[in-house]
Parts: C-alpha cells; structure tokens; sequence
C-alpha cells in the first residue's frame, strides 16, 4: 500500500459530515432525540453507525463501572443482580440530542476511514484495547462492530493460536506480520470514498497525507439548509441525499412504540459492546434517569429479571451471577441483555434488526420448550445458515431453557 493517508484529514471530514447529517436531520427539528434503532439507520453506511453504539456501549460501561462506593458491598449477589437488571432497562432508553450525537457520528466517521487508512491503527485502538492481556472471546466480541474490512480482521484473529490470555505485544507483532503479507486483500479507500462522497463530496485525494489541499476543507459554497452545528466545518456542497434513514424519536428497538410488522426491542445486551434494535431499547432520556439516586436505582430494580451474566460482562472477568444462577425467566425479549441482543443480531440475524425481533416475537409466543427448540434448530437454523454459529445458537437455546425451565 503506498498511498499514505492522513487521519487529521481523516477526523476533519468526519466533523463536516456529521455537521452536514445533523443538519438535515435535526434542522427542522432542533430538540429532537434519536433512539437506538434511529442511530442503527442514521447513515446508509452500517460501519458509522455501528461505531455509534460501539461508543454509546463504551460510556454504558463506565457508567456502570462508576456505581461503586466503599460504604456498600457492591459485590454482594443481591445488588449484583439488580445492578445487572437496572443497567438493562437504562439500555433500553437511549436519547441522544444533537448536541450529544454529532461528536460521536464525527468520531465514527473518522474510525470508518482510519480501518481503510490505517489498519493497523484502527486494530488496536477498535479490536485490542489498551489492556496488556488479550483473550480470543474479547477480540470475538469487539468484531461485532467491524463490517468494513471484517473478512481481513476476522481471519487474522482465527489465525491466533487459541489460548486463554494473548499478550498485547505477541498479538501487535502478528498483527503486523499478517498485514504485511496480506495487504492487497484490503478494501480500496476509493471503494469508501465512494461511498462517503454520496453523503458529502470525498476523493480518496483528498486523504492523503502529502496531497493537495481538499476544496472540501475550506468551504465555499453556502450550505443547504439552515445551519446547525457551529463547532464544526460548514460542508461545501447540498446534500446528495438525506442521512437518516429512521427521522422518527420513536422507533423499534431502542424505541417505544414498534410498528406493527416490526419487533421491539432492539439487541441490549450487557455492558459491553451490543447493538440495540426494536422498541425494547432505550426510550428515556438518559439524564432524566442518572437524576435518580443510587438507593432508589437499585430499590426499583427487580433481581429475578436480571441479566446479569451478559450484562457485567464487559466490566467483569469474574464469571457473572446470572450464569452461574441461571433464574427462571418471563420473556426472550426482556431476558437478552444489550450484549446478547447486539451479538445475537449481527451473528445469527445476519444484521437485520427485524427479522431478529420477529424470531424473539414468535419464540415468546410458544407454549412448549420442544415448540421453542424446534423452532430454532429446525426453521431458523436452516433459514439462516447457522452451522457454524453453535456458540450463539447455545446461548440463545439456553435462555429458551430458562424460560420455560
């Protein structure tokens, strides 16, 4: 690869489309909030989207993981799990303004060039983590919100040797020797530009780190539509084509009210990365529920819906309560946690927010655990191609059997 690409150049176009995207979506409509299954179809490129939540998931964590305190036993089973099941229900709420949503559409924007323009970059910082010690199950989990390129990354991380823990150093090294001879199989940066041009005029020229200047960088033109975001860029040319592909606050998954062909609640798994899908997400805002003291947060929540074994996941390495309890539980839709939903979407579901709750839907109608079980190893099962999804397709039969258990 011998086109250097520059990542400020990267970062400075990925704050003018999110300035040009807000602006069409949120012009005539300055306080309105996207949910979950609105960020899922912000743009028609599913790699800005899915390092939305990826972001979102991030800030869930740390939330969580700030919910600590020295005058309380955190780790005590009963608070463990109506910590899991109050985290739970918060996912289901996600409310973003503009405010809050631009900067992480611009920083999206920006990792979605950094995977073409610097592959290497963009696997440690997207796939690895800062962390000095590596297990297969994270790296697995963090491909969840790859799509551009993710042939290249997923057959390097089935190349590692399986082993419990990785050193960083080891994985960086093998990284590196993997990249340099396999190089050629990447996406073109034009096939991206492309793409990214539709929104708002991009040359892979543009990019690179030694070209010329991009006329894009320096607007000339007055913007369509009236100006929203101030902090960044103002783009140079009218729009192409509207961003968002769900304008409704209000929509499936992360939404409240689902369409009536359409599933609820959308993947909310556990504290770690996930993506969220029908009515069942997020639906208050989030500043309205942290206003909500700690004792009350934990007061409310009910302990025998909890999730926590997907849930503290992320945040734990210490085997959950849930797993290891396994409690009896009312419905799919309200047991898979943000995790569970946004892995069992992009893994089983083959990305398709609807088809996933419709499954979730009908499951919930059976009577029978044969009925539940049939139905997935039989119709889904062939359906989807999941002969080599065993892992996902366990997870999901062991819900069903605590379901009716």
């Amino acid at each position: 690869m011998n086109d250097k690409y520059s990542l400020a150049k990267c970062a400075q176009y990925g704050r003018r489309l999110a300035a040009r995207l807000c602006d069409q979506h949120f012009g005539s409509q300055p306080t309105a909030t996207l949910d979950g299954p609105a960020v899922l179809k912000f743009t028609p490129i599913r790699q800005i989207n899915l390092l939305v939540i990826r972001q979102l998931l991030g800030q869930w964590q740390a939330e969580t993981a700030r919910l600590r305190s020295p005058y309380f036993d955190f780790e005590a089973a009963p608070v463990q799990a109506a910590l899991a099941q109050f985290m739970n229900v918060l996912s289901r709420h996600i409310s973003l303004s503009r405010a809050t949503f631009e900067p992480l559409l611009a920083q999206a924007t920006a990792d979605t060039l950094g995977i073409v323009a610097d592959p290497g970059g963009s696997f440690e910082r997207l796939l690895l983590g800062p962390a000095e010690t590596v297990t297969l199950a994270s790296l697995r989990d963090n491909l969840r919100y790859i799509d551009t390129d993710k042939a290249f990354f997923q057959e390097f991380v089935e190349s590692l040797p399986a082993s419990k823990e990785l050193s960083r150093d080891f994985i960086v090294h093998r990284f590196e020797l993997y990249h340099a001879a396999n190089y050629k199989a990447h996406q073109p940066m034009q096939r991206l530009a492309s793409e990214l041009s539709a929104l708002l005029p991009l040359t892979t020229a543009d990019l690179l780190e030694d070209g010329p200047v991009s006329t894009a960088n320096t607007p000339a033109a007055a913007p369509p539509a009236a100006p929203a975001a101030e902090q960044t860029t103002v783009p140079t040319k009218k729009p192409i084509e509207p961003a968002p592909a769900s304008p409704p606050v209000a929509v499936p998954t992360f939404v409240s009210t689902p369409a009536a062909g359409t599933p609820e609640p959308l993947p909310v798994a556990a504290p770690e990365p996930a993506i969220l899908t029908a009515s069942s997400v997020f639906q208050q805002p989030a500043a309205e529920v942290s206003a909500i003291p700690l004792h009350e947060k934990l007061k409310a929540a009910q302990p025998t819906t909890a999730l926590l074994a997907e849930t503290l996941r992320a945040t734990a390495a210490t085997v959950p309560l849930a797993e290891r309890s396994s409690p009896k539980v009312e419905t799919l839709r309200e047991a898979i946690s943000i995790n569970q939903r946004f892995s069992f979407i992009n893994e089983l579901f083959e990305g398709e927010n609807m088809e996933y709750h419709a499954a979730i839907q009908h499951l919930d109608t059976l009577s029978t655990a044969d009925q539940a079980r049939s139905y997935v190893t039989g119709h889904l099962s062939q359906r989807y191609e999941w002969g080599r999804k065993e892992e996902h397709v366990n997870k999901l039969l062991k819900l069903i059997e605590r379901k009716f258990a």
